[in-house]
């Protein structure tokens, strides 16, 4: 289905504006984005982090849907727990009219997804509730102090694994969390980037009409966490899928496919940018740059090749 501007204009967003976000966080876009990918009703909940504490300051809440705030590390549990509810309630007959065909959706970042809540998101996955669990990933635990997390890519420069002369920043490979989701034989899964709003508003509404289980791992630029200006999120954003940082992959039912920039770039019909390019503006990276580290600089592309060759092979190129 193709989604037109001009009928999403007219629509009633589904998180009100007047949160506390950052200035030019992309988070309450891609919540929007999921959300406004169908006229289902729709249930959510949402893991402590960013997002929770910022659009939920009391007495106040941002959310125009019934939502639930879970802690870090069991979104997937309480989701999995309302739609067990809701069919126990549909088995009764006492389910409201309003609520028929609902649509539940839990929502974490990485580090309750990557790391805390792993254990509850793959329990739900197993069990196969019919639910989508949505994974904004700022790169790092934010809300916190900017620590890093099992997203954090090598090099980046965090609270716990900060710049010096004995160290250059994180120095462990990302955590391939779309893979060990699609492990799990769920039906869907697939990678997302904000400023390519149509492929994420496609596949959000492909995962809210799945049924069984399925997942979306949206990237999501951090202003403070990756010391970047209010208004770069979406060139970082396009950045990231040209380098191959984050390329666009949707897994139907184990069949693994690129989508966007990423396909076009794997049919060769775009090039594949540098890594560098999308690096050398953000400030967690600056050191980088200023104290000349080229080794460092060439294992992250290395990083970035390999797991590029991999999606690409799992695609059938």
């Amino acid at each position: 289905m193709a989604f037109l501007l001009k009928d999403l204009i007219k629509k009633q967003a589904p998180l009100a504006s007047g949160h506390r976000m950052c200035a030019g966080c992309p988070a309450p876009v891609i919540v929007k984005q999921v959300l406004m990918s169908t006229d289902h009703p729709k249930v959510c909940t949402n893991a402590t982090g960013c997002l929770e504490v910022a659009t939920t300051i009391f007495p106040f809440t941002s959310w125009k849907v019934p939502w639930l705030h879970i802690a870090f590390e069991n979104s997937a549990a309480a989701v999995s727990g309302v739609e067990a509810a809701y069919h126990g309630l549909a088995n009764k007959g006492e389910l409201p009219e309003d609520m028929k065909n609902a649509k539940f959706i839990a929502f974490g970042g990485d580090g309750g997804t990557y790391d805390i809540g792993i254990q509850a998101l793959s329990g739900a996955l197993e069990r196969g509730h019919n639910m989508l669990y949505v994974c904004y990933d700022n790169e790092g635990y934010m809300n916190t102090g900017i620590q890093r997390s099992s997203a954090t890519p090598i090099g980046a420069n965090t609270t716990t694994t900060p710049v010096g002369s004995q160290s250059y920043g994180k120095r462990e490979i990302r955590k391939d969390l779309l893979s060990i989701v699609v492990a799990h034989h769920i039906p869907y899964a697939a990678t997302c980037a904000p400023h390519d709003w149509m492929d994420g508003m496609k596949k959000s509404q492909k995962a809210i009409e799945t049924e069984g289980p399925a997942f979306l791992n949206y990237f999501s630029p951090c202003i403070p966490g990756w010391k970047i200006p209010a208004d770069a999120w979406r060139k970082l954003s396009e950045l990231a899928v040209k380098t191959c940082f984050w390329p666009l992959i949707e897994v139907e039912n184990g069949k693994w496919s690129l989508t966007g920039e990423s396909k076009r770039i794997a049919d060769g019909k775009a090039e594949k940018v540098p890594a560098v390019e999308f690096m050398k503006n953000q400030g967690r990276f600056k050191h980088l740059f200023t104290q000349k580290k080229d080794d460092v600089l060439a294992l992250i592309q290395a990083d970035i090749d390999r797991s590029w060759d991999f999606y690409r092979k799992m695609a059938g190129y």
